[in-house]
C-alpha cells in the first residue's frame, strides 16, 4: 500500500508554499478551518489522482491516500461522521482513506461510515485491546453491508497501531528499575501480540465467508515507526515489523536509512513466538504496556488537537503576511 499522509501543518510552519492560497480564502471571508480544509481537500486530491494508476493496478489493494477528520472531534461520533462524509464526497476518489482515531466515539464513527461503503484508516491504535475492537467493527460493517445487499468489494480499511512511542515510555521506566535488559522490547512484542490477533481472525471462518463475498483484508499499519532512540537501530520498527499483509508508514529520514543498510526480512513472525513472553517479563518488572499504551491514546488525541489548532493559527499569520 502506498499511503501520503496529510503534512501540511508541518510545510505551512515557515514556508511561504501555501500563502498565495491562504491569503485568498482569508480575501473571501473564510474561516482558518476553512481555509485548511480547502488546502487539503486539493493536496490529497491530487495525491489520490498520482496514485490511481497504483490503485488500479494492484486492483483497489494499493495507492490510498488519507485525510483526516478534525481530531478535536475524537470523542464526537456523530459530528465525526458527518465531517467525514462531507471530506469523502468533496475529494471524490475511490483511493481515499478518511482517517478515524479509534476512540470509544471513533469506532462507533467507523461502524457507520464503513457500512456506508466509505474507506477509514483506524488511528491511533496503542492497546491489543483496542486493535481487536477495530477489526470486530470492520467485519461487522462489511456483515451489515451484505445483509442488505450491498457491495463490500470495494470497502477499505487500514489498523494503524503505533509502535516506537510505547518504548519511548517502557523504556524510560526500565531505566529507572534498573532493567537495561528490557530496552526497545515493549513496543515490538505489543505490536507482534495484534499481528498474531489480525492471523487468527483472517484464519476463521467467519473470515473466509466475507472473503468469498469480496470483502479485502483490514491490513495492520505500523504507525510512529521511526527511532526515538539514537542508541537503537534507525530501522529498528521497519525490520523487525516485516509481514504479509502489513502497511509500515516509514518517515521519510527512516526509508532513506532502510534503503541504505536495511535488511529485508520476515522478522515479525519470529518475533511474536516470544512476544508474550516479553511483555510477561514487563509486567513482572513492574511495567505495564496496557496502562502506558492507555495514556498514550489520549495523550495522542490531544497532541494532534493542539497541532491542528496551531495550523489554524498559523494559517492566519500567513495570509496576514501575504497581504
Amino acid at each position: 500500500m502506498t499511503s501520503i499522509r496529510l503534512s501540511l501543518r508541518r510545510q505551512s510552519q515557515g514556508s511561504a508554499d501555501y500563502d498565495s492560497d491562504i491569503g485568498r480564502g482569508i480575501s473571501f471571508s473564510l474561516t482558518p478551518q476553512e481555509v485548511f480544509e480547502n488546502l487539503a481537500v486539493v493536496d490529497v486530491t491530487r495525491a489520490c489522482d498520482i496514485l490511481k494508476r497504483v490503485y488500479t493496478k494492484s486492483q483497489g489493494q494499493d495507492g490510498f491516500v488519507s485525510l483526516e477528520v478534525a481530531p478535536t472531534l475524537a470523542h464526537n461520533s456523530q459530528g465525526t461522521i458527518a465531517e467525514a462524509i462531507r471530506l469523502w464526497e468533496r475529494v471524490g476518489r475511490p483511493n481515499l482513506l478518511i482517517k478515524v482515531p479509534g476512540t470509544a466515539a471513533g469506532l462507533s464513527a467507523v461502524q457507520e461510515l464503513l457500512t456506508r461503503g466509505i474507506n477509514v484508516n483506524v488511528t491511533l491504535l496503542f492497546t491489543l485491546a483496542q486493535y481487536k475492537a477495530v477489526l470486530e467493527t470492520y467485519l461487522s460493517a462489511l456483515e451489515a453491508r451484505h445483509r442488505k445487499g450491498e457491495s463490500i468489494t470495494h470497502v477499505a480499511s487500514v489498523a494503524s497501531f503505533f509502535v516506537s512511542r510505547i518504548d519511548s515510555v517502557a523504556d524510560a521506566e526500565a531505566l529507572k528499575l534498573g532493567r537495561k535488559d528490557l530496552l526497545a522490547k515493549g513496543a515490538i512484542a505489543n505490536a507482534c501480540m495484534a499481528y498474531r490477533h489480525f492471523l487468527g481472525v483472517t484464519s476463521s471462518p467467519r473470515w473466509q465467508t466475507l472473503t468469498a463475498q469480496g470483502a479485502r483484508v483490514q491490513r495492520p499499519l505500523w504507525a510512529s515507526t521511526s527511532t526515538k532512540n539514537p542508541d537503537y537501530s534507525d530501522v529498528l520498527y521497519i525490520e523487525e515489523l516485516i509481514a504479509k499483509d502489513t502497511v509500515n508508514t516509514v518517515p521519510p529520514q527512516t526509508l532513506t536509512a532502510y534503503l541504505d543498510h536495511g535488511r529485508p526480512a520476515a522478522k515479525l513472525l519470529k518475533n511474536m513466538e516470544q512476544a508474550e513472553q516479553v511483555l510477561s517479563e514487563l509486567s513482572r518488572a513492574g511495567i505495564d504496556i496496557d496502562r502506558i499504551a492507555n495514556d498514550l491514546i489520549e495523550d495522542g488525541v490531544i497532541k494532534f488537537a493542539q497541532s491542528l489548532r496551531r495550523c489554524w493559527r498559523q494559517s492566519t499569520l500567513s495570509s496576514r503576511t501575504a497581504r
